[in-house]
C-alpha cells in the first residue's frame, strides 16, 4: 500500500501571538494532591442555578413594572364601568320621577348587590348623602346609626385614586348628583378576591422560581458532569505523561470542542512520544555516524604504531578518507545547523526552472550512469520556461540531495525521473525512482537527522544520513512544501512544491 506525507511551513500553520518572550521560566511535577478549589461540576450547577433565580426575579421585575400597572388598571376600569352604569340607571329614575331623593338613589342598590365589599355612595351636588350602602346589611338590621338615630355615611377613603365617581345627570344634561364607589378596606381600588388574586400571582411565580432553581441544579449537575469526565480523563492523562508513561492516551473522542480537544492532545501525546523515541534513536545514529569512521581511524592508526601494517600511502588513503567523511559529516550538520537557525541567507532571484533543472540532470547522468541507472528529465511546462524567485544554488542543493538519494536506493538497471511543471502559483519539483521504497509509517521520520528506513539500514549506502533534513529546510526557506508518496518494493516520489513569486517576509528570514 503506498502513502503520502506532505512537510513544510505552509503544511503546518502556527499561531503566535507575536509578544516577547518573558526571561523567566519554572518548571515542576504536578503534585499529587494539587491545591483545593471549587469543583467544575458545582460550578456548573451553581451557575444554572443562579441563571435560573435571576430568570425568575426579572420576571418579577417585570411584573412589578408592567403587569401590576395592568392589573391596577383592569379593576379601576371595573370599578369605573359599575359607577357610570349606577350613573346612568339613577339619571333615568330621575327622568320619571322628576327630583332626586332617596327612593330615586335606592336604585344603586343593585351595584351594592355586585360585591359586599364594595361601597356605593349617592350624593346630591351640594354634598348631601342619599344612599349608602353601609347603612343597610343583609340582616335587614341598620348600620351606620350614631346617638339620636342620625345615620352617618362611610368614609370617604382620601387617597387620589382610591375611589371613582360618576355624575348623574337630569334630561336636560345638568349635574344633579355623584355616584361614588371604592373597595372597603382597601386605598387601591382592590377587592379582598382581588388583592388575593395578586398575591396568589406572586407566589405562583416565586414557586415556579423555586422548582426552576432546583431543576437547573440537576441539569446543571449532569450536564457538567458529561462535560466534565472527559476533562478529568485528560488531565489524569496528562500526569501519566508528564510521570513518564508516554504510551497513556486519553481516548476522548467527539464533534464537539471538548472531543476535539481530546483528539488533539491524543495526536500531541503519540508525536511527543514519537519525537522522544527520534531523540533517542537520534543520540545512537549520531555516535554510530561519528564511532565508524573514528573506529576506522583508531584501528590503522594502532596497527601503523605497531608495525602490523605499514606507514606507505594505500593504509594512510584510508585514514585520510575517513578524515574527509568526517568533514563531510561535520559540513553536513553545520550548513543544517545555519538553515535551522536562519543564519544562512536566502538569495533570491528570477531563476527558469527548466534550464536550472534540466542543466542539473544532465551533470548528473554519466554519474548515474556508471551506476547502471537510467535517468532522464521530462519538462511538463507549457512553454519550455518556467520563472520563479528562487535561491538557485540552494534549490540545486535540494534537487541534488533527492536525486543522489533515488540513486542510493535504487537497484542497476532502475530509473530515476526527474520532472518539472507548473500548478498555479506553485512550481513542482518531482524525482521519483523505482527503488526499494519507504514503509508507511516510517515516511513520517523520513526528514528527520541520521534516520533511515530498516529496509535501508540494511543496505551499505555511503550517505551521512541528514540530507533530506537539508532538503526540507531549504524548501521551507522558500516557503514551500514536500510531498512523499512511497510504496515498499516499487519505489518512492519526493515533490517539491515552491511558490513562482517570493515574498519579503520569505527573504527577510
Amino acid at each position: 500500500m503506498s502513502a503520502r506525507f506532505v512537510t513544510g511551513e505552509r503544511a503546518h500553520v502556527e499561531d503566535s501571538d507575536g509578544r516577547p518572550a518573558s526571561s523567566y521560566g519554572s518548571w515542576n511535577t504536578i503534585k499529587r494532591r494539587p491545591k483545593r478549589g471549587r469543583p467544575y461540576v458545582t460550578s456548573l450547577t451553581f451557575a444554572f442555578a443562579l441563571t435560573a433565580i435571576m430568570t425568575a426575579l426579572v420576571l418579577v421585575v417585570v411584573l412589578a413594572v408592567v403587569w401590576e400597572g395592568q392589573f391596577m388598571a383592569y379593576t379601576r376600569q371595573n370599578m369605573q364601568g359599575l359607577a357610570d352604569s349606577t350613573a346612568a340607571a339613577i339619571s333615568e329614575a330621575y327622568a320619571e320621577e322628576g327630583e332626586l331623593d332617596e327612593e330615586v338613589a335606592s336604585v344603586a342598590a343593585s351595584a351594592s348587590a355586585v360585591s359586599s365589599e364594595i361601597v356605593v355612595q349617592v350624593t346630591t351636588t351640594d354634598g348631601k348623602v342619599l344612599y349608602d350602602d353601609t347603612w343597610a346589611t343583609s340582616s335587614g338590621r341598620v348600620s351606620g346609626v350614631a346617638d339620636g338615630g342620625r345615620r352617618v355615611p362611610a368614609t370617604v377613603p382620601t387617597a387620589e385614586n382610591a375611589t371613582v365617581s360618576s355624575v348623574i345627570t337630569a334630561p336636560s344634561g345638568k349635574v344633579v348628583g355623584t355616584v361614588r364607589l371604592w373597595a372597603l378596606g382597601s386605598e387601591a381600588l382592590l377587592t379582598k378576591a382581588d388583592a388575593a388574586f395578586r398575591t396568589n400571582s406572586y407566589g405562583a411565580i416565586a414557586t415556579a422560581a423555586a422548582i426552576a432553581a432546583i431543576i437547573a441544579c440537576v441539569i446543571g449537575y449532569f450536564v457538567s458532569r458529561a462535560i466534565s469526565r472527559p476533562i478529568q480523563r485528560i488531565t489524569s492523562t496528562a500526569k501519566q505523561i508528564r510521570n513518564g508513561d508516554l504510551t497513556a492516551r486519553s481516548k476522548v473522542t467527539g464533534t464537539d470542542e471538548v472531543g476535539q480537544l481530546g483528539e488533539t492532545f491524543d495526536d500531541m501525546a503519540g508525536t511527543i512520544e514519537r519525537d522522544l523515541k527520534l531523540e533517542h534513536r537520534l543520540t545512537g545514529d549520531v555516535a554510530h555516524e561519528l564511532r565508524t569512521p573514528l573506529m576506522a581511524m583508531q584501528a590503522t592508526v594502532e596497527a601503523m604504531q605497531d608495525g602490523v601494517l605499514p606507514a606507505d600511502d594505500e593504509h594512510l588513503e584510508v585514514v585520510a578518507a575517513e578524515v574527509r567523511r568526517l568533514s563531510r559529516l561535520i559540513d553536513a550538520m553545520l550548513k543544517l545547523s545555519r538553515l535551522e537557525n536562519g543564519t544562512t541567507e536566502l538569495k533570491a532571484e528570477r531563476t527558469d526552472l527548466v534550464y536550472l533543472v534540466k542543466s542539473l540532470v544532465s551533470s548528473q547522468h554519466q554519474l548515474f550512469h556508471e551506476k547502471g541507472l537510467h535517468l532522464r528529465f521530462v519538462d511538463e511546462t507549457p512553454h519550455g520556461e518556467l520563472n520563479a524567485d528562487v535561491d538557485p544554488d540552494l534549490l540545486r542543493e535540494a534537487i541534488v540531495n533527492l536525486m543522489s538519494n533515488a540513486m542510493r536506493y535504487t537497484n542497476a538497471d532502475g530509473w530515476v525521473k526527474v520532472s518539472l511543471r507548473q500548478d498555479h502559483s506553485d512550481a513542482l519539483i518531482a524525482v521519483q525512482d523505482t527503488g526499494i521504497g519507504i514503509a508507511k509509517e516510517d515516511i513520517p521520520q523520513t526528514f528527520a537527522r541520521f534516520w533511515r528506513s530498516d529496509v535501508s539500514r540494511e543496505r551499505v549506502s555511503g550517505g551521512l544520513g541528514v540530507g533530506l533534513a537539508i532538503t526540507k529546510e531549504i524548501v521551507d526557506r522558500h516557503n514551500g512544501t514536500i510531498l512523499v508518496e512511497s510504496e515498499l518494493g516499487r519505489g518512492t516520489t519526493f515533490t517539491l512544491r515552491i511558490p513562482l513569486r517570493s515574498t519579503r517576509k520569505q527573504q527577510d528570514r
